[in-house]
């Protein structure tokens, strides 16, 4: 997308304006959006990311802190370098530190388990599993329901179900 300004260079700035509840969008150069003032939004604050992440591992016990810690076997970061930049290092990290992350994760997101829609492309044969599990587990409820009704159909239909799927789950 072109700068809407200039109209020559890519626009890297993009940004939203809600004036009396009329919206209307920017699409800016990084040159065009520094002369017009709107660059950097959190310039005048001494704000960075990285700063507000390290805010959250503030509270860390001492000995977490300590000499001896255990570094990172792919990246090398110990867990004080995390909590001095507020950076996890790379993935392994997650690993490595679980233990002392997930109080700050927990403070951070409320949560430490993805409570959400899951991407198409993101299924893994964990999750296939866990979809069956749950299947599972909603077949056997409805099962109960349709035998307290004496519909006794229904219930074989679905003990039949419930049982295709265990056999895929054993197999």
């Amino acid at each position: 997308m072109m700068c809407q300004s200039c109209g020559k260079a890519q626009a890297t700035t993009h940004f939203k304006r809600i004036i009396n509840g009329e919206v209307t969008q920017g699409h800016l150069c990084s040159d065009c959006a520094k002369a017009l003032g709107i660059n950097d939004v959190f310039s005048g604050f001494n704000f960075s990311f990285s700063d507000l992440l390290s805010d959250f591992f503030a509270d860390t016990p001492v000995a977490a802190l300590s000499a001896n810690t255990v570094k990172c076997d792919n990246c090398g970061s110990s867990f004080n370098d995390i909590v001095k930049s507020g950076r996890i290092g790379c993935a392994d990290c997650y690993e490595t530190f679980f233990d002392k992350l997930m109080p700050s994760i927990q403070r951070l997101h409320g949560n430490t388990r993805h409570e959400g829609k899951v991407p198409l492309n993101a299924v893994t044969n964990e999750s296939n599993e866990t979809d069956e599990k749950s299947k599972i587990v909603e077949l056997r409820e409805e099962l109960n329901k349709a035998i307290e009704k004496e519909d006794f159909e229904k219930a074989a239909s679905l003990r039949d179900e419930i049982r295709a799927l265990e056999g895929k789950e054993n197999g």
